[in-house]
């Protein structure tokens, strides 16, 4: 079994697509997750690469975050769209990264993700409510690579 693989239970990604409707809930903003082995880029550029094949900067109001793991590199990256990105605080995707890395750093890496899932769906319901006429507009699996 490859280092993804072992990296969540499938309870624990169950867990996981679960906290992702919660926060999506009550609003129009849209949340992925993203687990693979190794990039050879800068962690940065593929979690943008990565947002652009999971189709997340085709949301209408531009206010899609995607959580991208490379479990061998050790390395994670928080990424929201350009429509979220101009209305958040300014500390947020660094508040947010350190939500999700004070679980990491004990082991807790389902717990970090759904930490993290839950902060982005408040701070995304706060500037992007769910109106009647919203539709889910991307899968709410993990996808891996």
């Amino acid at each position: 079994m490859s280092r993804v693989e072992d990296f969540l239970t499938a309870q624990g990604e169950q867990e996981i697509v679960a906290a992702i409707l919660e926060a999506e809930k009550n609003t129009s903003g849209e949340i992925r997750v993203h687990i693979e082995a190794h990039t050879r880029l800068n962690h940065d550029e593929r979690a943008k690469e990565v947002f652009h094949l999971l189709k997340m900067d085709n949301t209408k109001e531009e206010n899609g975050v995607l959580i991208y793991i490379a479990v061998n590199d050790k390395k994670f990256v928080i990424y929201g769209d350009r429509g979220i990105d101009k209305v958040v605080p300014v500390d947020f995707w660094e508040s947010t990264k350190n939500t999700i890395q004070e679980q990491f750093v004990l082991g807790n890496f389902k717990q970090g993700i759904i930490d993290g899932i839950l902060r982005a769906g408040k701070e995304l319901n706060t500037h992007f409510p769910w109106h009647t006429l919203d539709t889910n507009e991307l899968s709410n699996d993990i996808s891996k690579g």
